[in-house]
């Protein structure tokens, strides 16, 4: 096939972008950089079936030749206001990367008779009221709140995928993707996986906000990327959440980092939220993708770790 995935020159995006070409594909890479990096993808740059073409998605998108799918992953994703490539310092940015950029592909996918993917989220739930949360659940989600900007932009891209499929007859899919880790993380993205790396790096405490009690499922970005592989080869048109059921604690999370890196300064509390709305509880429901797709996760958790902490060590001139 020849793929347009937006969003290339991010973390999934740019893994994505190597499987597809592992698996025989070709590529056309689409990026603005606003939160990307050209490093992603420089090890593609002598490869014959990779294009890469620069472009803000949320204006009119022109590939030359014929596209047999289309990804749509670009977006900012990060919810920490203090980092610069978090959404909230980039809200305008990042609902229109989720209406005019969904929009926008969509149109590709429709002249091109093409696959689509939108790469949605487990933010689509909100602040989960169901536990773990099922592709059914319609979420639990402020409009107006500070996240507002990427969940409501997702919510709507959802549907606006759904409507170019029902009455456009598009071949869509709808990946939900929870909290994924790897290399090729930004080292300024924020949120916990990033934090703590860099903290525990340095030798310093590592800070929880809250206390520590709130839940997360970490997937290794392999297996992810196996997921979505599946997912846009399968004749699936319902959304599908893909992410590691195992819950861990924010405050285990931690502490299993600040081991594995061996300085072991311990923790901080921070009483404050992260952001308001941070959601207390996150777990995905993988049934569908386990029973649809024959998907689950294999990499452990220490496995993956070890390897992106490997990531942040050269990322941070520490090798």
């Amino acid at each position: 096939m020849r793929i347009l995935v937006t969003g290339a020159a991010g973390f999934l995006g740019s893994h994505l972008c190597d499987r597809l070409l592992a698996e025989g594909h070709e590529v056309v890479g689409m990026d603005n950089f606003v939160t990307g990096k050209p490093e992603n993808l420089a090890h593609l740059g002598t490869n014959e079936r990779f294009l890469f073409i620069k472009h803000d998605v949320s204006n009119y998108i022109s590939v030359p030749g014929k596209l047999d799918a289309v990804m749509h992953f670009a977006s900012p994703a990060s919810p920490n206001p203090n980092s610069p490539i978090g959404y909230p310092n980039l809200p305008i940015q990042t609902m229109k990367a989720g209406a005019l950029g969904t929009h926008n592909t969509l149109g590709v996918a429709l002249a091109n008779n093409a696959r689509f993917m939108l790469a949605s989220t487990s933010e689509i739930y909100g602040d989960p009221l169901e536990h773990p949360q099922k592709e059914s659940y319609w979420g639990h989600v402020d409009p107006i709140g500070e996240r507002s900007v990427y969940d409501e932009a997702k919510r709507f891209a959802e549907a606006l995928t759904m409507a170019y499929h029902r009455f456009h007859k598009v071949n869509t899919c709808i990946v939900r993707i929870f909290n994924t880790y790897g290399p090729r993380m930004h080292v300024d993205d924020g949120r916990a996986v990033a934090n703590f790396i860099q903290q525990a790096l340095r030798g310093e405490q590592l800070t929880i906000y809250g206390d520590g009690q709130q839940t997360r499922s970490f997937c290794y970005v392999d297996d992810l990327i196996d997921g979505i592989y599946r997912l846009l080869v399968s004749d699936i048109h319902e959304p599908v959440n893909i992410g590691n059921p195992d819950e861990i604690t924010i405050e285990q999370f931690a502490k299993e980092i600040d081991a594995l890196v061996g300085k072991e300064a311990g923790l901080v509390y921070e009483k404050k939220q992260f952001l308001p709305g941070d959601p207390l509880r996150r777990q995905p429901d993988i049934t569908r993708a386990r029973e649809w797709l024959q998907w689950g996760p294999t990499i452990s958790l220490r496995d993956g770790l070890s390897k992106t902490i490997q990531y942040f060590r050269q990322e941070l001139g520490q090798v």
